[in-house]
């Protein structure tokens, strides 16, 4: 799985000119389900983006994770992380799970968040076409991949 997780002062999807899903102060995620990614993927990453420290103390510091500040997180499902862009210039995604897993994977992990004590989770409409607002916050943008703890 793959995960671009963005500290985030508001964020909101629309979808057909409509406003599904919205927070304020806190994560927004695009995320990706690749082909080899499992259940203990989603239960991992999940655990892993709620401890995140990577909002501010009274110092200035990244101290403080979602879980601290009682931010809420927007996760949008994202295939195209998965892009492979080795040949040509056309993305192929053959590295994407299929959607019916994906979506359950999806669902893990937004559980997987709830599980860990973040309160509000909220979400996109999986595999809708979606106008993403994100009001990036630093910026701060961390890319987790679950991939690299397997090895």
């Amino acid at each position: 799985m793959k995960a671009v997780i963005q500290r985030v002062k508001s964020a909101s999807v629309t979808v057909e000119n409509e406003c599904i899903s919205q927070i304020e102060n806190g994560l927004f995620i695009l995320l990706g389900v690749g082909q080899d990614d499992c259940d203990e993927d989603a239960v991992i990453l999940a655990k892993k983006t709620a401890n995140l420290r990577i909002f501010e103390d009274g110092d200035g510091k990244m101290n403080k994770s979602v879980l601290d500040i009682l931010g809420e997180v927007l996760v949008v499902s994202q295939f195209t992380l998965l892009a492979d862009t080795k040949k040509g210039n056309r993305p192929s995604f053959i590295k994407a799970k299929e959607p019916i897993e994906a979506d359950r994977l999806y669902n893990l992990f937004m559980q997987e968040l709830l599980t860990n004590g973040v309160k509000t989770v909220k979400k996109g409409e999986f595999g809708a076409d979606m106008l993403c607002n994100i009001n990036n916050d630093g910026p701060v943008t961390i890319i987790l991949d679950t991939e690299i703890w397997r090895k």
